[in-house]
């Protein structure tokens, strides 16, 4: 049974590998894609049931014992991730069947596409931190290939500083892999947190962490390096800034949130409590101040993922445990409805040609089903009930009173408000109003572009509405890494 958790790194594999092969023959790549897209969604539903009903799978490589062996562990974090990655990826990919043209999927779209999915998977699954840097790597080429895709002089400049920011955060993660190794001797990540135990975590440990934290925070976008991704993110295609806004900040999250609960919790006091709720206000508020001060729907909604992200690790920074299940209940409901609104912004986009805000106006009246999707994706963005965005965030602010952390939580509501305020400039001007795009323009259907968003909303829907059950679950997982033992035990089967 161990051997299935590999499926959701081969699957992806093998579909990049047959793609690259028919990379100018479109029809046949998209039939290739939906499938084993499809099939990858349907089995990861599988994987994370298995894995709920009879606890962590251990696949141990070449079976040889933990720790030296290299482990994948699908314990019901990774699973979650690995289901929230599979639901975004069909939505994003069936998008992209109806918006990107056949002249750029001849350019290893698709094979980039999976490549992607073989890092972002493997990412949540890995048991090693070096391999989390190998996977870290193979999603990062294939996003190269991705944001520059359809090679505008604006992407490219701005893929550059995209690379650029990454390499160095890549040579900063070698480093302290290697600086963890030797002084702990080992890269498991099990074994890790029993060394760093044994060796309790002051002085050159808690420097080591705080590399670990530079570098994952880089990549989800935390003050004071988010400063790469509203640009970055403005460029590609609606179908390429939905998957990349729905998904690639949070892998850095969840390497974060998997860090400091398995291996680095020794010194909340300093790590948590001051290091990350400090960022995690900061970015909160910087984020959407950024947000509020746009006028074009793709740049609110990228200065939003900064703030967004926010939220998650301040639910790591209160760290108790309801704190830490608001915190995945809104990675869940964030990756959702982020991915929902970039799609959104394509699709408005390919009606007026445009998103200047100031440029736009009246889609409520040519487009209604779009214009009323979009409102429910972006009031449950804002925390607005009965949406997932409401039942998220209140654990988290919640946590942060009864702990005390009275302006952490001040903060939090205040950008939720501030949220509200950008997204309704954007439906005030966007979707209300007098109409601004031409009559031809008008008689431009989106129906078959709306199809892939619209299980989006209703999950927005669900996960509100079905709140009580999806937050006991979200509980059961925070409660599950915050008892690193039990992953300990799983992993390494007796004391090393």
């Amino acid at each position: 049974m161990s051997n299935l958790i590999i499926l959701p790194i081969i699957i992806p594999f093998i579909a990049g590998a047959i793609l690259t092969i028919f990379a100018k023959r479109h029809k046949l790549q998209r039939f290739i894609s939906g499938f084993t897209m499809l099939a990858l969604l349907i089995f990861t539903v599988y994987l994370a049931v298995l894995v709920y009903q009879n606890g962590m799978i251990v696949l141990e490589a070449g079976n040889w014992p933990a720790p030296f062996a290299i482990v994948l562990v699908a314990d019901n974090f990774a699973m979650l991730m690995l289901l929230l990655t599979a639901i975004i990826s069909t939505a994003c990919l069936f998008f992209a069947f109806k918006t990107i043209t056949p002249k750029r999927e001849k350019f290893y779209f698709y094979p980039f596409y999976f490549f992607l999915l073989v890092g972002v998977n493997g990412a949540f699954l890995t048991g090693d931190i070096f391999n989390l840097f190998v996977f870290f790597e193979v999603l990062l080429l294939a996003s190269y290939g991705l944001i520059v895709h359809g090679g505008t002089s604006y992407q490219l400049r701005e893929s550059f500083k995209y690379v650029i920011i990454n390499v160095f955060t890549s040579a900063l993660f070698v480093v302290a892999v290697a600086w963890l190794y030797s002084v702990t001797g080992t890269l498991n990540m099990a074994h890790l947190s029993e060394r760093v135990a044994e060796l309790e975590q002051t002085g050159v440990v808690n420097t080591i962490a705080m590399m670990f934290f530079v570098v994952f925070a880089t990549k989800g976008a935390l003050f004071p390096l988010y400063f790469w991704l509203p640009k970055s993110y403005f460029g590609p295609p609606a179908a390429i800034a939905a998957l990349f806004g729905g998904l690639l900040t949070k892998v850095g999250i969840y390497a974060i949130i998997r860090v400091f609960t398995l291996i680095f919790y020794h010194d909340i006091g300093y790590t948590h409590k001051i290091i990350i709720t400090v960022a995690a206000g900061f970015t909160m508020l910087l984020g959407v101040l950024g947000a509020v001060s746009q006028f074009d729907f793709k740049r609110i909604l990228s200065y939003h993922i900064i703030s967004q992200v926010g939220y998650m690790v301040m639910g790591l920074g209160i760290f108790t445990p309801l704190a830490v299940a608001g915190a995945i209940f809104y990675i869940a409901h964030h990756m959702i409805v982020k991915t929902a609104l970039f799609l959104f912004e394509g699709a408005a986009k390919r009606v007026t040609g445009q998103s200047d805000l100031r440029q736009m106006g009246g889609l409520l009246k040519t487009h209604p089903w779009l214009a009323w999707l979009f409102f429910i994706a972006a009031i449950s963005l804002a925390g607005i009930p009965p949406f997932s965005g409401f039942f998220s965030k209140f654990p988290i602010i919640l946590a942060g009173f009864q702990e005390g952390q009275y302006i952490i939580a001040g903060v939090a509501l205040l950008v939720g408000l501030l949220t509200l305020f950008s997204m309704m400039k954007i439906f005030g001007f966007a979707f209300w109003g007098e109409q601004k795009h031409t009559e031809e323009q008008a008689k431009i259907k989106i129906g078959k572009v709306l199809l892939p968003i619209a299980p989006l909303v209703a999950l927005t829907i669900i996960l509100g509405l079905a709140a009580e059950p999806i937050f006991q679950y979200s509980l059961a997982i925070a409660e599950e890494i915050m008892e690193p033992y039990i992953y300990i035990d799983s992993v390494l089967k007796e004391k090393v």
